[in-house]
């Protein structure tokens, strides 16, 4: 049986002025090899981690307790997903596949291949009828889910594609790359829509806002960035971390942005005035991708020193 632990750390909270906080975390600890993405199950009842070690594996988020393990891919995992429904995992790696999974038993239901290059992202459509995939072979590409049949290749991108993501009312997707730029493009006909440029270092992070009516990205130039999706002007910078900035995401109501970084912490800001609100440290390496659970209660984090924490906030 896998170990888990609740402890508590030391947290600051900038609400005009640093201030000495706890926080309580459950520590996910099972994989052998660094962490590589994380991510909450629909409900949030469930986690999915990847890692290094070839592996999914999904966890009890209350208790911390391993329930599967996902083996078939011949290359570390660089990305994990739930279905909409919560009855699927998508996963991306470096053996240049994605595959889906059934998040109940583990059985291995699809293999998307066509990408010629490491796949760093997979994700779902809204309806969870189609997918779409990230690769460092420059593209984005969107799948039928159920066939695994190619749809429509995105290219445009000069360099490695870190992320892509579907918008709330699933017609459009948003990608970003080593080209430090994020992109959307319609999800029906593969045209580029919009570019947002602003970053000096690779956009290795992209995601909606619940509304669809922003984006965040995150970058290796040490900030996140709020963007507007129709005007395509930068509405918020984020600045506090002190090295690359390697994840961004919206909690579930829009209000708050999770960032995670290299300097080993997640912080936590205010989505519409770009206040930093919290810190959490703790983690002993990078970390790679920090989540708000759907009632927004719990942020995810998953580092780079093998675990992945469940992070409760007061």
């Amino acid at each position: 049986m896998k170990r888990f632990f609740c402890a508590t750390v030391a947290l600051f909270v900038l609400l005009g002025g640093l201030q000495a906080a706890e926080v309580s975390f459950i520590e996910l600890k099972g994989h052998t090899a660094p962490l590589r993405f994380a991510a909450f199950s629909p409900d949030g009842t469930k986690v999915v981690t990847v890692g290094a070690d070839e592996t999914a594996r999904i966890w009890n988020a209350e208790s911390g307790r391993e329930l599967r393990t996902l083996r078939g891919h011949t290359g570390e995992l660089l990305s994990g997903l739930f279905s909409p429904d919560g009855m699927r995992i998508v996963t991306a790696s470096h053996d240049q596949t994605a595959k889906i999974w059934d998040a109940e038993t583990g059985e291995e239901l699809q293999t998307l291949r066509g990408h010629t290059a490491r796949v760093w992202s997979a994700a779902f459509s809204p309806d969870g009828t189609k997918m779409v995939t990230a690769g460092m072979d420059h593209t984005a590409r969107i799948w039928d889910a159920e066939s695994g049949e190619e749809l429509q290749t995105l290219q445009g991108h000069t360099v490695w594609v870190f992320s892509a993501l579907f918008s709330p009312d699933g017609k459009r997707i948003v990608t970003a790359s080593q080209d430090s730029t994020a992109r959307i493009w319609d999800a029906e006909s593969g045209e580029e829509l919009r570019r947002f440029g602003g970053h000096t270092g690779w956009v290795c992070s992209v995601a909606f806002s619940p509304d669809g009516k922003r984006i965040v990205t995150g970058s290796y130039d040490q900030t996140a960035r709020i963007w507007d999706v129709e005007a395509g002007g930068t509405l918020q910078i984020l600045r506090g971390h002190t090295i690359n900035v390697r994840h961004a995401s919206f909690s579930h109501d829009g209000t708050k942005i999770a960032t995670a970084s290299s300097d080993h912490t997640a912080k936590i800001w205010d989505a519409e005035s770009g206040e930093e609100l919290q810190t959490l440290e703790g983690h002993t390496d990078m970390v790679r991708a920090a989540f708000f659970s759907p009632d927004g209660k719990k942020i995810l984090t998953a580092s780079a020193d093998g675990t992945a924490r469940i992070w409760t906030l007061e």
